[in-house]
């Protein structure tokens, strides 16, 4: 029986994606789980998996085709038994001439598979425009680096299909929004003795560190229900309100950033705050985030301090108004009480969309962020 093979959903607002490769070529064997090919969107990477064993009998859609949504690409025959079939135990021959040799041998095994989808299932690997790297079988060369040799030369190379997408994306958001940054410090004396006093307990508690990140996502959820319009979106003549907050968080892994979304985070104590970001942070750096794990997103965190980051301006990710940035934090002197004192303090960067906020409510939207971290006595702990 013929089996489709079919682009899996993409997430939302994605309509198309870009073939970038077929590591398995027409006439091939195929087990259950074999990498047949991959695509790319402009926040992802994926790879499409078989659910089924046979031979792939057609390929539809050759590498660097646009492709959509349920598309069919390839068509695979499960009549016909490959000539390896994996079992739990590994991997069995049977009686048959050896395939010839095909790119997926050559291709590293992948450190985890996703959930089913139709006629074929597709592992995430994190791309995005902050940090993005070529995924495996995409023909872009090697970045040139810097040699001592005298002789100057320049090599050129093409533009990716996934960088040129993100190139047009981050374009727009320019182009459309009218974007403006507004700052902020914040003294994080008071998270930090929290941490410091509260810490173990927490984690003995509920089996998880008490990182930073939940604080600024509480501190966040306060300030967009003091200030909604940080939540909303504008769609054509009219402002799309949430009565939710789902808060996209970068997550660093060794393919880039990726953000997945962290759901109902108005709902969420500190406790599944942190559970959560380590569950989306965990499966980001496995391979096992879905699409729809990127889907949504009311507002965005970022966090550019990881890197050492003192200061930026974030870009905000369509259609959302708000993104607030995180910094590293430093140790600075400065004036409490009447006294100089050395406290630990972070630069805040709220980027949004002034078509929709004003400045005055994009400061005071900041000043809760700041406040609420300052006097963290409104968040419980849950211990």
């Amino acid at each position: 029986m013929d089996i489709e093979i079919k682009v899996p959903s993409l997430g939302e607002s994605e309509t198309e994606a870009t073939l970038i490769s077929w590591l398995k070529q027409e006439g091939d064997d195929v087990a259950v789980d074999d990498v047949l090919a991959e695509i790319e969107s402009d926040k992802i990477t994926m790879e499409i998996t078989a659910l089924d064993s046979g031979v792939l009998k057609q390929i539809i859609k050759q590498a660097d085709s646009t492709v959509e949504p349920g598309e069919v690409i390839a068509i695979v025959d499960d009549s016909i038994k490959p000539a390896t079939v994996k079992t739990d135990a590994g991997q069995q021959e049977m009686p048959a001439a050896p395939a010839p040799e095909t790119r997926a041998e050559k291709a590293p095994a992948p450190a985890a598979r996703a959930e089913k989808a139709p006629a074929g299932k597709a592992k995430v690997t994190p791309s995005s425009p902050a940090e993005a790297e070529p995924a495996v079988g995409t023909k872009q060369a090697e970045k040139p680096a810097p040699t001592s040799d005298s002789e100057r030369s320049e090599q050129r190379v093409p533009m990716s299909g996934l960088r040129r997408r993100i190139a047009t994306r981050l374009k727009e958001a320019q182009n459309t929004a009218a974007m403006l940054t507004t700052f902020n410090e914040v003294n994080l004396q008071a998270v930090m003795d929290l941490r410091s006093r509260y810490g173990a307990a927490f984690q003995e508690q509920h089996g998880v560190k008490l990182g930073f990140m939940s604080f600024f996502v509480r501190a966040v959820c306060q300030g967009l229900t003091k200030h909604p319009a940080l939540n909303a979106f504008i769609d054509g003549d009219e402002i799309a309100y949430h009565n939710y907050v789902d808060v996209g968080i970068a997550v660093s892994t060794d393919k880039g950033l990726v953000v997945p979304v962290l759901r109902d985070a108005h709902l969420l104590g500190l406790a599944d705050i942190e559970k959560g970001i380590a569950d989306l942070a965990g499966r980001a750096r496995s391979g096992g985030l879905m699409p729809d794990d990127l889907k949504g997103g009311t507002f965005s965190i970022t966090n550019g301090g990881i890197y050492g980051s003192m200061l930026s301006t974030p870009i905000l990710n369509p259609p959302q108004s708000g993104i607030l940035g995180m910094h590293t934090i430093q140790q600075r002197p400065v004036a409490e009480n009447n006294s100089v004192v050395i406290r630990p303090m972070m630069y805040l960067a709220l980027s949004y969309d002034h078509r929709l906020i004003d400045g005055s409510e994009a400061v005071r939207f900041l000043v809760t962020v700041k406040e609420t971290l300052e006097y963290p006595g409104s968040l419980t702990l849950e211990l």
